[in-house]
C-alpha cells in the first residue's frame, strides 16, 4: 500500500458506525421514553403518602359511624335521574341532602359526583352529568361528612342497587 492511497472519508468507515450506532440508538430510545413519561397523567401516584395514612384512620371511623347508624337504602339510575331511598335504624334518613362520588376504576376524570336533594324523609334525587358506563367505587357521604357508605356497582343496571353500611372488619 503505498502513502498516497486515498482513504474514505469518517463516514464512509465501517467501524465508526460499528461502534456509535449502540450509544445513538440509546440516546434516540432516551429521548423517546422521556417524552412518553412527560405526557402521560399519573393521576394514580400521590405524593402525599403520610397525607393519606392519616385519612385513612378517619375513613375507618366514618365506615363504623355508618355501620353504627346501620345505614342502608336503594339507588336507582333512570337515564340522567338518579333516586335513593335511605334508612337508618331509627327509620327513614333525615339529611337535607346527600352527596354521592362515583370514582371510576382507573381514570380519575370520568370521576363523577351527584348531589342528591331531599324530596321526603329517606328519599333522594339527584341529576347525573354525563355518561356512566362499566364499573364504578361509589362513595355516599351526609352533609356533615361524618358517616360514609362505600362500595362498587356496575352501570347501567336495570334494577335498583342496594347499598349498605360495609362491616369495617371485614375489610
Amino acid at each position: 500500500m503505498s502513502e498516497n492511497a486515498p482513504v474514505a472519508p469518517w463516514y464512509r468507515q465501517p467501524w465508526f458506525w460499528f461502534l456509535t450506532i449502540a450509544p445513538i440508538a440509546t440516546i434516540i430510545y432516551g429521548i423517546f421514553f422521556i417524552i412518553v413519561a412527560s405526557s402521560i397523567d399519573d393521576s394514580m401516584v400521590s405524593d402525599s403518602y403520610s397525607k393519606e395514612g392519616r385519612a385513612i384512620n378517619m375513613a375507618i371511623a366514618r365506615d363504623q359511624r355508618a355501620q353504627d347508624m346501620e345505614l342502608a337504602g336503594m339507588l336507582d339510575f333512570r337515564g340522567r335521574d338518579a333516586e335513593l331511598s335511605l334508612e337508618t335504624k331509627e327509620g327513614p334518613a333525615d339529611f337535607p341532602y346527600l352527596v354521592l362520588h362515583l370514582y371510576h376504576p382507573t381514570l380519575s376524570d370520568k370521576d363523577r359526583t351527584i348531589q342528591f336533594q331531599k324530596l321526603a324523609n329517606g328519599e333522594y334525587t339527584g341529576q347525573i352529568h354525563g355518561n356512566l358506563d362499566g364499573r364504578w367505587y361509589y362513595d355516599l357521604k351526609g352533609p356533615t361528612n361524618e358517616w360514609r357508605v362505600k362500595g362498587e356497582l356496575y352501570l347501567p343496571s336495570r334494577d335498583a342497587i342496594a347499598i349498605k353500611a360495609q362491616d369495617t372488619e371485614k375489610e
